[in-house]
């Protein structure tokens, strides 16, 4: 099953795609092209940095899917902030080269949701979890697991979109937001939870499996 509501690129880029090339065309016309490479390089960029390839759902029960690309840099026990509980936090860090939708790493309703102002420290850092700005998503499973998804910003990243409210309900692997540019997101899952990766490991979002839910 592919949850996948537009082909290839995001919506979230198309406006910066249209500017990126516009710019490259008109100096290519009035400039010639030697000046207009640097703007050809942008424009590329660009609509790789937007691009957002359809994915398929695993068939893994009680999975939690990655809910971006990148590559893992943490796998801790930690205290979840958010639910103020003990957890098992797993972190996807994204660089300027990975696709950059964010996508829900299991089935279940969006409790709440809560957004926090802050600064924009190299998103690779441990620091960043809880000092960047950010948008947390309290999700409970069906099977009445409590997960929390957290889109942090990055060094370079501006700007943080989520397109669910509390009480939507998400399917595995659904697009729910993006981050403009360069950033990760923190899951945070109970502490009995099963986990696949580690940190270093290169993830893909809704293909790889992160972890497994125990069922109560």
């Amino acid at each position: 099953m592919s949850n996948y509501p537009h082909p290839l690129i995001a919506r979230e880029g198309w406006l910066f795609i249209a500017i990126a090339f516009l710019a490259a065309i008109l100096v290519n016309i009035y400039a010639g092209f030697i000046w207009a490479v640097f703007f050809w390089l942008i424009a590329v960029f660009v609509l790789q940095f937007f691009r957002d390839p359809p994915r398929e759902v695993p068939l893994v029960p009680n999975a939690v899917l990655s809910p971006a690309d990148g590559r893992i840099v943490a796998v801790e026990q930690v205290h979840d902030p958010y639910l103020n509980r003990e957890a098992v936090k797993v972190s996807v860090f994204m660089n300027v080269f990975n696709v950059h939708s964010n996508r829900s790493p299991v089935e279940g309703d969006v409790h709440d949701k809560w957004y926090f102002p802050g600064k924009f420290f190299n998103a690779d850092l441990p620091k960043a979890s809880l000092e960047n700005e950010r948008n947390a998503l309290w999700i409970k499973t069906d099977d009445g697991s409590d997960v929390t998804c957290v889109q942090v910003a990055g060094l370079i990243a501006k700007r943080i979109l989520c397109s669910v409210v509390p009480g939507d309900h998400l399917s595995k692997g659904q697009r729910f937001g993006f981050i403009r540019f360069g950033s990760r997101v923190d899951v945070y899952l109970p502490p009995e939870t099963k986990i696949n990766v580690n940190i270093g490991d290169k993830v893909y979002a809704t293909t790889t499996v992160l972890a497994e839910l125990r069922k109560a």
